[in-house]
C-alpha cells in the first residue's frame, strides 16, 4: 500500500487557551485571534500540494479551522468524533492553578503523566486516548493511499500523534510545540506513523504584520 501523507493541525486560538483553561470535550469557539489564524492558515493552503480530503473533530474550534481551509481550496470537511480532544472529566472548565488547589492528588498524576490514571467524572486516561487517536488515524489514512489529507484536531491529539510518530513514551516530558494552527507533517503506512516535519507556523508571519498595523 502506498503511504498516506498527513497534515495534522491544531485548531486556532480560543479564549480558554489564553486563560489556560482546560476545554476537553466542551465546545469552546475560536476567539478573534483564532479566526484570523484560521484565515491565514487557509490562505497558505492555496499554495500547497493538492489536498484530497479534510477531516476534523466535531468540536467547533477544530471544525471552524478546518472549514476555513476547505473554503479556500474548494473542499468539504468530514467530521470524526475520534479526533476530539481528550476528555478531562472534572478538570474541564478549570485552569491549571485551580486544579492544583482543588484536586491536588489528581493534579499530581496529571503532572506526572500517569498513563493509566483517569481524570475523575468520566475522563480518559492517556492509554485510552492513545488507542482512540491511533485507531482513528489508521481508519482515515487507510482510505487515502498515495494521497494527502488534512486532520484538524486539538493539542492533546497532536501530542499523541507526535509520540506515535517518534516512538516517544507517554510519560516523557514534552519538548515539542503544539502551537495553534501550526502545520505538522506525518507519513502513514501500515507499519505506523513517521515524522516528516513539525510546527510550521510560517503562515502566521503575515498575521503578525496585520496585528502591528492595527
Amino acid at each position: 500500500m502506498e503511504p498516506t501523507r498527513i497534515l495534522a493541525i491544531r485548531h486556532g486560538e480560543t479564549a480558554w487557551n489564553v486563560d489556560t483553561r482546560l476545554q476537553g470535550h466542551l465546545d469552546i469557539p475560536l476567539n478573534d485571534v483564532g479566526l484570523r489564524q484560521a484565515e491565514h492558515l487557509a490562505r497558505s493552503f492555496v499554495q500547497r500540494d493538492a489536498i484530497d480530503a479534510i477531516y476534523a473533530s466535531d468540536l467547533s474550534r477544530a471544525h471552524a479551522t478546518a472549514n476555513a481551509i476547505a473554503q479556500a481550496i474548494g473542499k468539504t470537511v468530514s467530521t470524526h468524533i475520534g479526533l476530539r480532544e481528550r476528555h478531562f472529566g472534572a478538570f474541564q472548565g478549570s485552569t491549571f492553578a485551580e486544579i492544583e488547589t482543588e484536586l491536588p492528588d489528581h493534579a499530581w498524576h496529571w503532572r506526572k503523566r500517569t498513563p493509566d490514571w483517569t481524570p475523575p467524572d468520566g475522563g480518559e486516561s492517556l492509554l485510552v486516548l492513545r488507542d482512540r487517536i491511533v485507531t482513528t488515524v489508521n481508519e482515515l489514512a487507510v482510505r487515502h493511499p498515495g494521497q494527502q489529507i488534512v486532520l484538524v484536531a486539538h493539542g492533546g491529539v497532536l501530542d499523541i500523534l507526535y509520540r506515535a510518530a517518534t516512538r516517544i513514551d507517554l510519560q516523557a516530558p514534552r519538548t515539542w510545540s503544539l502551537t495553534n494552527t501550526a502545520v505538522n507533517s506525518l507519513l502513514w503506512t501500515p507499519a505506523g506513523l513517521s515524522l516528516v516535519g513539525w510546527g510550521d507556523t510560517s503562515h502566521l508571519d503575515a498575521l503578525g504584520k496585520d496585528e502591528s498595523s492595527l
